[in-house]
């Protein structure tokens, strides 16, 4: 509706000061030419809603013109603010969630809505979740606390293969992606990113830190995820195994797409899709396996091992002849 709408674009203002109507359209998935109309709308009635021109021009509020509605004490606003990735997880919810968020923001008095602004610059949602799954999250408001305040930040790490080991690092943000949350650090190697559920004795320490002052939080999570998912393709193939062979895949490499109750078979063969690492892994264990696999995809490790095979085979049969010639 259209009261609606006139709320929003206003509710939109308050909180995030000057925006343009191609991005008040985008917020609201509404044309340009709608957003221009409402503007005028607001202006009639007498909302002192304010056109700049230029490069970084667009539309604001009239500086000191604030809607009334309940403020939020600093615990209330962090509660909030640390709830709210959960609800973006359900995309019914996500628009109300998103408006109720803006009005209350529009509602905070300055210094507390400039805290807010900081909160949400090192908070990033992305609410499509690997898994959903109940996670250890006892460390979540120690690391929040760190973030917020610019403190530097110690705790003992359990990687995904069991190491642990102590860090001390400069958290610039958090991630919640799904149900699951990630902290981005600075440490001695660079930019990190560190999943909650596996921090444990986790101290924020006095001393403080200067933050980065070209770091995007959402653009450094959308990039390290994007090389996360081109690690994960790896070397896809496809391989006809014996069973036995198929153990031994899984056990060398994880998870292979075969139910464990086909293992437990006693057929002669079974077909099997697995990601390799890379290429040189793949060679590497088919010709590890023999006869025990024939390559079904893709075609060209398929050939590669018939060159393969074909070479060996025929470096033997030279070497043999050579060994059953008579002595010149």
């Amino acid at each position: 509706m259209k009261a609606d709408r006139l709320l929003s674009v206003m509710l939109l203002l308050q909180a995030k000061g000057r925006l343009t109507e191609r991005e008040l359209a985008e917020q609201l998935e509404v044309s340009q030419r709608t957003i221009h109309r409402d503007l005028e709308a607001l202006s009639a009635a007498r909302v002192p809603v304010v056109a700049l021109r230029g490069a970084q021009g667009g539309w604001e509020l009239q500086q000191g013109w604030r809607t009334r509605v309940p403020a939020l004490d600093e615990s209330e606003l962090r509660a909030l603010l640390m709830a709210h990735p959960r609800v973006l997880g359900h995309s019914r919810l996500a628009g109300a969630a998103e408006t109720a968020l803006n009005k209350l923001m529009a509602a905070l008095p300055a210094p507390l809505q400039a805290q807010a602004l900081l909160m949400r610059q090192r908070l990033h949602v992305d609410p499509t979740g690997w898994r959903q799954s109940g996670e250890d999250l006892s460390a979540l408001s120690i690391v929040q606390d760190a973030v917020e305040r610019d403190r530097r930040l110690t705790f003992e790490y359990t990687r995904a293969d069991g190491e642990r080991s102590l860090r001390t690092v400069d958290p610039l943000g958090l991630v919640a992606k799904g149900m699951s949350w990630y902290l981005v650090a600075r440490g001695a190697s660079g930019l990190r990113t560190y999943r909650v559920s596996r921090i444990e004795r986790a101290a924020v320490l006095a001393v403080g830190f200067d933050r980065p002052q070209d770091f995007d939080l959402a653009a450094y999570w959308k990039r390290s995820t994007s090389e996360l998912e081109q690690k994960r393709k790896g070397y896809p193939a496809v391989l006809s195994v014996t069973i036995d062979a198929a153990r031994r895949l899984q056990e060398w490499y994880g998870a292979i797409s075969v139910p464990p109750s086909v293992l437990q078979q006693e057929a002669e063969r079974v077909t099997v899709e697995i990601a390799f690492d890379a290429e040189p892994q793949a060679r590497f264990a088919v010709l590890g396996l023999g006869s025990e696999v024939t390559v079904l995809e893709p075609e060209a490790l398929r050939l590669w091992v018939q060159d393969e095979v074909g070479m060996m085979a025929a470096g033997t049969r030279s070497q043999g002849k050579r060994k059953s010639e008579p002595p010149k």
